[in-house]
């Protein structure tokens, strides 16, 4: 029996992912939001969370782009997830894709690299060779990861940000928009500037 793919999420970052489901010609059987309001996204109806009822063969995207709500909703349904992958992204066979992620149009993930569960790999970013990338991780459009970089639980790195090979990002950082990393980053901190300055620490995201 084929799967029926929910999206979890009536926001922005839904419409691009029914675009890419779409893309590859799987259909969507309904949104899920918390605001009873919400009635559709395109053609797709939109279900009311709080009548919303769970059953077997089906698989969820969370379609939120905050990487903490993404977590907390993830805890809050528990069940089996679809990866959103566009056509025009290029992918190695040697990588590895986890469970929620969804890779947007024209990013490139090279050979040995681990994108964790509930990611989000954002219009053309890269992903070198070798990254280690953990779950709920943000890497925005036009970011890239040269090789080697790793990445921790729920960080964010902003659009456009380069970082050099070998970088170690600690968890629930966040990395600006444009910001050039030469050094490791500790947990929590906020990253920006060219050389990349941690300007101050965020522990409001778990």
């Amino acid at each position: 029996m084929e799967s029926k793919i929910y999206l979890f999420g009536a926001s922005g970052h839904c419409k691009v992912i029914i675009d890419i489901l779409q893309s590859n010609k799987q259909s969507i059987t309904a949104i899920i939001d918390d605001d009873p309001k919400m009635k559709q996204i395109f053609t797709i109806p939109v279900i009311y969370s709080g009548v919303f009822v769970k059953e077997l063969g089906q698989k969820f995207i969370v379609s939120i782009g905050d990487n903490a709500i993404r977590k907390k909703i993830v805890h809050r349904i528990g069940s089996d997830y679809h990866i959103a992958l566009h056509p025009t992204a290029v992918i190695s066979e040697f990588s590895t894709i986890g469970a929620g992620s969804v890779i947007m149009a024209g990013a490139i993930i090279n050979a040995d690299a681990v994108v964790g569960q509930h990611c989000i790999i954002n219009t053309a970013a890269v992903i070198e060779h070798d990254c280690k990338i953990d779950n709920f991780v943000h890497v925005s459009p036009n970011a890239a990861l040269a090789g080697g970089v790793t990445v921790g639980e729920g960080t964010h790195i902003g659009i456009g940000a380069i970082v050099i090979q070998g970088i170690k990002i600690g968890k629930w950082a966040t990395i600006g928009a444009g910001t050039i990393l030469i050094k490791d980053v500790p947990d929590y901190a906020v990253v920006v500037g060219n050389p990349g300055k941690i300007i101050k620490y965020s522990r409001n995201y778990e």
